[in-house]
């Protein structure tokens, strides 16, 4: 076989021809898989949209397209949040749904009572969104107050509701709808922040009857041959019929012809421990679901979910094997001090399926970030941390860029020992070089340990059955992280040595 065939080799007229082709020389170098995110969620009840996904880079844009206050919108803006501290250019594609036409919204109301004693000014507070300041003065009537109070709330626009005044008289109040429909409505918080000494008080009904949410498969089923890599799931923690939607849709992204693996996370704000873990404790083989978590906060759950992917994706993207802790998740609101959870407290969440975090200055801190995945009596569950996860992407898709390519695909296939003129022909130990090489590469990178041991169990076989058949076999070990360190501290008194006097 001639070393060019830039010219076909039946050509016999005078001629040069010169073929350009691009030449792959990382000699085994891997590349980092480009992470992209997949969000799930609502749009806004009053827009009208699209349910087909969409790339977006800001949440002006989502806001636009969804409505603004969606969870959809609540989600990009801490994505894409302004001061750009978000997610930076990895892909996000939006999965648009509509409220189930079962789906109610949740409701409830902000009722004033007593008179104003002097003038004070006063916001309401909505999953730690503040309405623009109102101002209460002495004379006015709570139908003036219901009035202003409702028209601050509108004001902004990211609000999760609707507030419309009854001015009433004897039952006036502010009526809040949630902008979507669903249980995962019900998570909407609302407090008024202002004097209490004034004379005006108020009796908040927090917003409650959500039902039904929406079916996410209409989503999954677009995801199609993209690997989205990671996902945001803007539906609630206990919304286990969903949980299994992304369940069997992550195994199948598991298997051998797909090979594409996720993971997908979701809010959960309860405080305790065994509230927290209610629902990651009983789902033990999941290894595709993944709760991030805030203890007592006010944000809404698929936003602590969100702002902590926020932080997670570029870690991820950008160097693979280093695990997640004490990324701060500014703009998150912790909650109580007393409602944080004790080192015993995380451990014994970390066994039972869910990601902790841990508030330092005030401000969020990712901590441990777990799927669900923890069968009964296995110390060391395979997929139970999410960076493990990242690794075995990364060793996936560089094995896809090795063998899914036109050099292997059809190459004739010849025992070891046969001498070969043509090029193209590929042998079984072809294969253990080019994995090799791949090998030392992800070792470098400390996606894995020991990449010496790896080679040595590095095997390829022409298929004893099947001639256009190759097998290839290799065993890898996992780097680890620093998640513990143990110091003993060893100490004692220096005690004075006698002296001899001459």
């Amino acid at each position: 076989m001639a070393i060019s065939s830039a010219v076909d080799a039946s050509a016999v007229a005078r001629v040069v021809g010169i073929k350009t082709i691009f030449k792959d020389l990382r000699a085994g170098g891997i590349l980092f898989l480009p992470q992209r995110i997949a969000v799930v969620g609502q749009g806004a009840t009053s827009a009208t949209f699209s349910t087909t996904k969409k790339q977006h880079t800001s949440a002006a844009s989502v806001a636009a397209d969804y409505g603004f206050g969606s969870p959809l919108h609540l989600a990009a803006l801490e994505l894409f949040p302004v001061n750009g501290d978000g997610v930076g250019t990895i892909p996000v594609t939006f999965y648009p749904l509509t409220d189930d036409g079962s789906g109610v919204a949740s409701t409830g109301d902000i009722v004033p009572s007593g008179s104003q004693t002097e003038a004070a000014s006063y916001i309401v507070r909505i999953n730690n969104i503040d309405s623009e300041e109102f101002v209460i003065s002495v004379g006015d009537s709570l139908a003036d107050i219901v009035t202003a109070m409702a028209a601050a709330i509108n004001a902004v626009l990211e609000m999760p509701v609707t507030a419309v005044a009854d001015t009433t008289p004897a039952s006036e109040a502010v009526d809040l709808t949630s902008k979507w429909k669903g249980v995962s409505a019900n998570d909407i918080f609302v407090e008024v922040v202002g004097s209490t000494t004034a004379g005006t008080s108020f009796a908040i009904s927090q917003p409650s009857g959500g039902l039904v949410n929406p079916d996410v498969q209409p989503a999954l089923d677009q995801v199609g041959d993209v690997w989205e890599s990671m996902a945001l799931n803007c539906l609630d923690i206990a919304d286990t019929s969903t949980l299994d939607k992304y369940d069997t849709f992550g195994e199948g992204r598991w298997g051998a012809l797909v090979r594409k693996p996720l993971v997908v996370f979701t809010g959960n704000t309860e405080t305790t421990v065994s509230a927290a873990t209610a629902v990651s404790d009983a789902r033990k083989t999941d290894r595709t679901n993944s709760q991030l978590v805030a203890p007592g906060s006010n944000d809404l759950p698929f936003v602590v979910a969100a702002r902590q992917l926020a932080r997670i994706a570029p870690v991820a993207n950008n160097n693979p094997p280093h695990d997640y802790g004490s990324q701060d998740a500014t703009g998150l609101t912790p909650g109580a001090d007393g409602d944080q959870w004790t080192y015993a407290d995380r451990d014994s969440a970390v066994k039972k399926g869910s990601s902790t975090i841990e508030v330092k200055d005030g401000v969020v801190n990712v901590s441990d970030v777990v799927t669900f995945y923890h069968p009964t009596g296995d110390p060391i569950p395979a997929y139970r941390y999410v960076v493990d996860i990242v690794k075995l992407q990364n060793i996936i898709f560089n094995l896809d860029l090795i063998f899914a390519t036109k050099e292997w695909d059809g190459a004739p296939l010849i025992p070891d020992d046969q001498p070969t003129v043509n090029r193209a022909a590929k042998k079984p130990k072809s294969a253990v070089a080019a994995v090799s090489a791949m090998l030392d590469s992800l070792g470098l990178n400390a996606i894995i340990s020991d990449p010496e041991t790896a080679k040595d169990n590095t095997l390829a076989e022409i298929d004893s059955m099947n001639p256009k058949r190759l097998n290839v076999s290799t065993t890898v070990q996992l780097s680890g992280n620093t998640n513990i360190i143990s110091v003993d501290l060893n100490f004692g008194f220096f005690f004075g040595t006698a002296q001899v006097v001459a």
